[in-house]
């Protein structure tokens, strides 16, 4: 049977801190990345919180309602799995729940059966159109306020140089 010792915290902190010296020299990058991981947090759940009560619309349910009026109201299921911010596996069943909401339609695309076409009806552009104005009001106070214009340039052009893929899976 093997012995196991427990640790004190500041043993588990000091192996962490070994760790993390060894896999980032300098800890290069760390407070930056550090930075943008609590960011996105906090942001996404400020931003879910209040679209939700102001609107009733799930922030992931207005993400596809917006990718769909971006792309001209309809996208194959494939395009808008790579767009949208929701796992593939977890789409389906977003999009089950619009359609019976009533704010998107699903069909087969013309000529191939397989493949699944989300239409965004007049009901859905509806709730858009009341959302967008609410949800885009939170971004500018939370996100762009606290910002000058010179530091929404160098946030944008250096976000813009970590972006791999757009295809969430």
């Amino acid at each position: 049977m093997q012995r196991t010792t427990t640790r004190s915290p500041q043993q588990v902190a000091a192996d962490l801190d070994r760790l993390i010296d060894e896999a980032v020299p300098g800890r290069r990058g760390l407070g930056a990345w550090r930075a943008l991981l609590e960011a996105h947090a906090t942001l996404m759940r400020r931003l879910q919180t209040d679209l939700v009560s102001k609107t009733g619309l799930d922030l992931n349910n207005f993400d596809v309602l917006s990718q769909l009026a971006q792309a001209g109201g309809a996208l194959r299921m494939t395009d808008l799995a790579s767009r949208a911010f929701s796992s593939r596996s977890g789409l389906t069943r977003r999009i089950d729940g619009l359609v019976e909401e009533g704010l998107v339609r699903r069909t087969t695309a013309d000529g191939d059966a397989r493949s699944v076409v989300v239409t965004l009806t007049d009901a859905g552009a509806a709730r858009l159109a009341q959302t967008v104005p609410v949800h885009l009001r939170t971004v500018a106070e939370l996100f762009v306020a606290p910002l000058d214009d010179q530091e929404l340039a160098v946030l944008e052009s250096a976000l813009r140089k970590v972006i791999l893929d757009s295809a969430f899976g």
